[in-house]
């Protein structure tokens, strides 16, 4: 969930175009019209190259608005991406009510982790309340990488609910299984808050195949959508074209990209930083080069870009999100785990939880490192990225 601070400021202007692609200095993107109710509650409540640490000074950390030689790519034509009014623009026809986009969102999370559903949800039928349903519920937990200490947490815990309630039959052992799933998913429900800084700077991680670009592609047409204007950073200035894919989902969204041929990804981060605040700007993302957490010396580069961010405003990064693959199970815990301590995670991206039998990781990362989860994908249209919730993920796991 996102909640802000509404804050009412005169629009900023649509930043000059400076490459012949881009259109004229005057075109204005659409306002986006009242949102739905569902929506707003979205909102609410290989190896990189050596990094040359020479790139960014002092000098330029206290002077250089944005460097030269930053190639900034100005928003697509207003005329062929403009917000319509709609919830979701590229797939909806009409607008949907906050019922209807509950329902779908549903179905959608059900079916994606119906594998990981189908393993736990049958022990229980016709079961009887024996040893041998909690032996099976153990071997199914772990078999979704819920993880020893997560799986033996819920067993112990079901245990002692069933004997002071008295449960009698698998329904009602099932239902007490479900609740206890949402008191452990619980404080990974955190709402992600716009508004507390102008601009708020999100830095953006996570290993190479993980969704990472395309997340932050969708995290900024959401933003739009509740009238926060958004600038990218393409500090991904290793991997082949990822400066190209981000560029491509600037013009979608008729957002700012900052991004250089190639260069110092931490000089690309300061450069956005500087941009943002020079233009008013609600929020600032900064992609970063996907990498492997035993790469120490990337991940020392991580950290590089995060102090120079820090040189370019005050606290900032203000959020760092850690995108993961949700298919990749007891590896996703070792990356929160590895990323937490280089970087100090604020919170959670989980990807590609369609199809996956592995939907117990949450469990897993809730009992060993509760970072929030602020937001779980199981497709890759955008309304397929919605925010966590610990009542609608134990629904879908055994509803």
């Amino acid at each position: 969930m996102f909640s802000f601070f509404k804050k009412k400021k005169p629009e900023a202007e649509t930043p000059a175009a400076v490459e012949s692609a881009a259109p004229a200095a005057d075109a204005q993107p659409e306002q986006p019209a009242e949102q739905p109710g569902f929506l707003r509650r979205l909102f609410g409540g290989g190896e990189d190259a050596a990094v040359d640490t020479a790139a960014v000074d002092t000098a330029a950390v206290d002077t250089a608005p944005v460097a030269p030689e930053a190639d900034v790519a100005a928003p697509a034509d207003a005329t062929s991406t403009a917000y319509d009014g709609q919830l979701f623009p590229e797939t909806a026809e009409r607008p949907v009510s906050e019922a209807e986009a509950k329902r779908s969102w549903m179905s959608r999370l059900k079916a994606g982790l119906a594998k990981t559903s189908s393993n736990l949800s049958l022990l229980f039928v016709g079961a009887r309340i024996d040893e041998d349903l909690y032996e099976e519920l153990e071997s199914a937990l772990l078999m979704s990488d819920a993880g020893m200490d997560a799986t033996q947490y819920l067993l112990d815990n079901l245990r002692r609910k069933v004997k002071e309630d008295k449960l009698l039959d698998a329904a009602a052992v099932k239902v007490a299984l479900k609740s206890l799933v949402v008191d452990l998913l619980r404080p990974l429900e955190k709402p992600l808050e716009l508004g507390r800084h102008e601009p708020l700077v999100m830095m953006i991680a996570g290993v190479n195949g993980a969704g990472k670009t395309t997340t932050i592609g969708k995290l900024a047409k959401h933003m739009q959508h509740h009238e926060q204007s958004v600038l990218l950073a393409a500090g991904d200035t290793f991997r082949a074209a990822a400066r190209e894919q981000l560029m491509v989902w600037g013009q979608r969204n008729n957002v700012t990209v900052i991004s250089q041929q190639s260069g110092d990804p931490a000089a690309v981060a300061f450069d956005a930083v500087q941009s943002g605040k020079a233009r008013g700007v609600d929020v600032v993302m900064v992609d970063t080069a996907g990498r492997l957490p035993t790469q120490l010396h990337l991940m020392e580069e991580l950290k590089k870009i995060k102090r120079v961010i820090g040189k370019g405003m005050d606290d900032a990064p203000h959020e760092i999100l850690l995108v993961i693959d949700g298919n990749t199970g007891q590896n996703a815990l070792a990356q929160v785990k590895a990323f937490d301590d280089a970087l100090q995670l604020t919170g959670l991206v989980i990807t590609k939880l369609d199809g996956t039998a592995k939907g117990g990781i949450l469990a897993a990362i809730a009992r060993t490192r509760p970072v929030p989860v602020y937001f779980i994908g199981v497709g890759e249209k955008l309304e397929d990225l919605q925010p966590f919730s610990a009542d609608e993920f134990a629904e879908a796991l055994l509803g």
